[in-house]
């Protein structure tokens, strides 16, 4: 499949919402978690993203603790008209005391998260402002009505939720819509198909799934997090990409290996290809937020945009997640699947 760069088709994320390149961008990778950033390199690729009409970009406040966000100031500046711009709250650090976690959905620091936010992107108005983590000790009324009050006040326009189950979008819906929801979704990861995924449909939200391929092992740029990538890499804490657990399920690749030779193309443009037919199969707008720091693999994912997979190959991945081995999360208490499975108490 030609890699050449070809401009993505455009949805419109949820009811209401903004239209965006149909496949976004996650930015996460290109200032934190995966080691060392060749800076000219990340920046390279994030004009790559407008060339190719990806045009939502994802970030959050704690990534780099703001760097993230400092980070994409000029390109957001440089193309403040052609982008669809999304941060996040709730997960609170520190730079001072890197041991420090809290998650917060209080409504003071709802709107001191905003405007630190709105501070280090230089920008007016966040387009797509979400809930980064749930805490379920605040009410989400009280989470969401500081949200939609920041709406009111001209200083986001549209809101969003990530790692929530149906019920709680249910809930946050119904004090102000809601419009896009963002969590783990893949060929290897699917427990928001339980609940999120459904209520989504039914209530006219775009899903937004994050970590589409996999953190880089989908795509084969990775076998084994401890023995492949460098010490400062936030993947070699999570269980299914190392050891034992990272062995067994290299192994459910091959059924990837094969799709993606018969279409000419690359394991990561199959399963970017997979989470894109989603829309059809659950009737939803899903707008995919894979990251690199390469231009290259940038064109190559927005390519994947223009893949379809005959039922006889969805069928083939069809069982893979329920057989990958090891969680998501080493700590999977702040996901909606361990509240939605009662592996601890709501609140």
């Amino acid at each position: 499949m030609s890699n050449a760069t070809e401009t993505i088709r455009k949805v419109e994320l949820g009811t209401g919402g903004p239209l965006v390149g149909v496949q976004g961008f996650g930015a996460m990778g290109i200032s934190a978690a995966y080691g060392q950033t060749d800076t000219a390199a990340a920046r390279d690729t994030l004009e790559a993203t407008v060339e190719a009409g990806v045009t939502l970009i994802d970030t959050a406040d704690m990534y780099g603790v703001g760097a993230n966000e400092e980070f994409l100031a000029p390109f957001v500046a440089a193309h403040r008209d052609r982008i669809t711009l999304a941060t996040k709250f709730g997960i609170e650090y520190r730079a001072d005391d890197p041991a420090y976690r809290a998650i917060r959905n209080d409504p003071g620091y709802v709107k001191k998260a905003a405007e630190a936010s709105l501070r280090r992107l230089d920008v007016e108005v966040i387009d797509l402002y979400y809930m980064h983590r749930r805490d379920p000790a605040v009410p989400l009324a009280e989470s969401v009505g500081a949200m939609a009050e920041l709406v009111r006040e001209g200083k986001v326009k549209h809101l969003g939720l990530s790692e929530v189950t149906g019920a709680e979008l249910r809930e946050a819906h119904a004090v102000h819509p809601i419009t896009a929801v963002q969590s783990e979704w893949s060929v290897f990861s699917r427990d928001v198909e339980r609940s999120a995924v459904g209520a989504a449909a039914e209530l006219g939200v775009a899903f937004v799934p994050y970590s589409p391929l996999g953190r880089g092992f989908l795509t084969g740029a990775f076998t084994d997090a401890d023995k492949d990538l460098s010490g400062d890499d936030f993947r070699q804490l999570l269980p299914r990409y190392t050891g034992d657990n990272a062995r067994a399920n290299a192994a459910l690749l091959a059924p990837l290996h094969r799709i993606a030779a018969e279409h000419g193309a690359t394991t990561a443009q199959i399963a970017l290809a997979w989470v894109q037919q989603r829309a059809q199969v659950h009737g939803l707008t899903v707008v995919p937020i894979p990251g690199t720091r390469k231009r290259s693999r940038l064109v190559e994912n927005a390519a994947a945009t223009r893949i379809t997979l005959t039922a006889g190959e969805l069928a083939l991945l069809e069982t893979l997640a329920g057989r990958v081995a090891g969680d998501r999360y080493a700590d999977m208490s702040l996901t909606s699947a361990a509240r939605e499975t009662g592996q601890l108490p709501a609140a």
